[in-house]
């Protein structure tokens, strides 16, 4: 469908909700005040939009981000994972950050990363978003059943749009191109991405090289809703990213950067997958990380020097020679940035303290507590963040398949876990509207999933429009803005 009447009402409802209250003063409002809201807590709204260069425009994009640590266990066939990523309420862009897809041991961490678990997570993801209207699966290569071995390069590749919709290296606006013509795109170097920052498996003959220009997109049919961007594995963290169809012909200038920060501070059982890419005008960058663990007093400063680590060495490949690309090689230089992960920061109150005040549903208590909330106020980590207020119960640590706490049962003070919010999501930048905060209830491993539901306002070019660029998805429902009966019962 192309970009009409119906998108402008949508952009202009959507408008009235987040800014109802300003311009009625001190009147009453019939939606209630974000900030007030269990299930949301939208942060940096700004009631007008910056003035635009001519030929360009703000459309708004409907973004899911979550991150699941689990626990190093493989997924089984029947994990259904609808539930997990809100399929009955579509977004266009899905980020998902795993930890511990496999288990943190010498054989994963020191000689060769085990890839099925992560093809069997693909597999398992595509079947929910790339659902039929009759339920089923729209992708031919989706079986309710895994091979033997799938192979995440294979799967990788499968799950890719048509051949006709190819990532572009680059798709710098016409008015630049003008300007500078002289170095300009058609001097662009192609981008220093290798086969592994879309499957993780290497080649047989162990080249590198790389050249998005020539992905090959497996044609699977013509009836995917979602296309797979990319994925990467660094042994236990597991990213990937996928993108309504329509979508996929303006994302460009896709950049993976990996930083370890495990044993001794270079191995890969601890650390990050970055990922950036341009998409329409507006640069985007997800940080999924798992950082140090430990509940000692002191050990929130270890995880503070991975941020800090994080930050300073993830390096993004130039892709344009010309120096006018907007495209930056550092995390906080893009437009927006996402960080989500297992960032294990716990609670500072001792077990039996931390208990009492989870009997109570003492939220505000508990989180006045949270390591991550103490040293961002301090300003030790993550200045200039912004994280949605939490209204649900710690997501770590449970017996698997079980709603009980470790401790509750394990009595041993060196096996004991106190409970604590260790994943969760941040975002920097301005342009991002959070429109949920919360967490899931699977039981498939020792930690709960964190989900994140984002409205983004992305830089479009007017020609884009004129040649039929598809609408976002940016569908809203009134429930959303509303809290539901799960959190409001936790609350009380």
């Amino acid at each position: 469908m192309t970009v009409g009447n119906q998108d402008v009402k949508k952009k202009s409802f959507i408008h009235k909700i987040f800014t109802m209250k300003e311009r009625e003063g001190s009147g009453s409002s019939d939606f209630p005040e974000p900030q007030s809201n269990p299930a949301v807590d939208i942060q940096s709204i700004s009631s007008t939009e910056p003035q635009m260069p001519a030929g360009q425009y703000v459309q708004s994009f409907r973004v899911f981000v979550a991150t699941w640590n689990v626990g190093g266990k493989s997924p089984h066939n029947g994990l259904n994972l609808d539930d997990f990523l809100h399929v009955n309420n579509e977004s266009d862009i899905y980020v998902l950050g795993f930890q511990e897809i496999v288990p943190l041991n010498a054989g994963n961490v020191l000689v060769l990363e085990d890839n099925e678990p992560a093809a069997k997570w693909l597999t398992l993801i595509n079947q929910s978003l790339n659902k039929s209207l009759d339920g089923s699966s729209s992708s031919k290569a989706s079986g309710s059943r895994f091979s033997s071995k799938p192979s995440l390069k294979k799967v990788s590749k499968t799950f890719r749009t048509e051949s006709k919709r190819r990532l572009k290296s680059c798709n710098c606006i016409f008015e630049l191109e003008r300007k500078h013509s002289k170095d300009f795109c058609f001097r662009c170097q192609q981008p220093n991405i290798n086969e592994e920052d879309l499957s993780s498996e290497p080649d047989e003959d162990g080249s590198n090289v790389f050249d998005i220009s020539e992905i090959s997109m497996a044609s699977t049919s013509n009836h995917l809703k979602y296309s797979l961007i990319a994925s990467k594995q660094m042994v236990g963290i597991f990213v990937t990213i996928w993108a309504r169809k329509e979508h996929i012909q303006y994302v460009s200038h896709l950049r993976i950067s990996c930083i370890s920060r495990g044993i001794m501070g270079c191995l890969g059982n601890k650390g990050c997958i970055s990922v950036s890419f341009l998409f329409h005008q507006t640069s985007f960058c997800f940080v999924c990380s798992h950082l140090a663990s430990g509940e000692k007093e002191g050990d929130e400063l270890r995880r503070n020097l991975d941020v800090l680590e994080i930050l300073k060495s993830t390096q993004f490949p130039k892709i344009c020679k010309t120096t006018h690309s907007r495209m930056p090689d550092k995390i906080l230089g893009h437009d927006m940035v996402i960080w989500l992960g297992d960032l294990n920061y716990r609670i500072a109150l001792s077990y039996s303290e931390t208990r009492k005040l989870l009997e109570n549903n003492d939220w505000d208590a508990l989180l006045n507590k949270d390591q991550l909330k103490i040293e961002r106020e301090a300003e030790r980590v993550f200045k200039g963040w912004k994280e949605g207020k939490i209204y649900f119960a710690p997501t770590y640590k449970y017996f698997y398949n079980s709603d009980t706490y470790f401790g509750e049962i394990k009595t041993s003070k060196k096996k004991r876990r106190t409970p604590a919010w260790c994943d969760r999501i941040l975002w920097h930048g301005s342009g991002i509207k959070q429109l949920s905060y919360i967490r899931g209830e699977s039981q498939f491993s020792d930690h709960r999933p964190v989900c994140g539901t984002f409205v983004v306002d992305v830089v479009v070019n007017q020609n884009e429009l004129k040649k039929g660029s598809p609408s976002s998805n940016m569908k809203i429902e009134i429930e959303e803005l509303l809290p539901t009966a799960r959190y409001l019962k936790n609350m009380y």
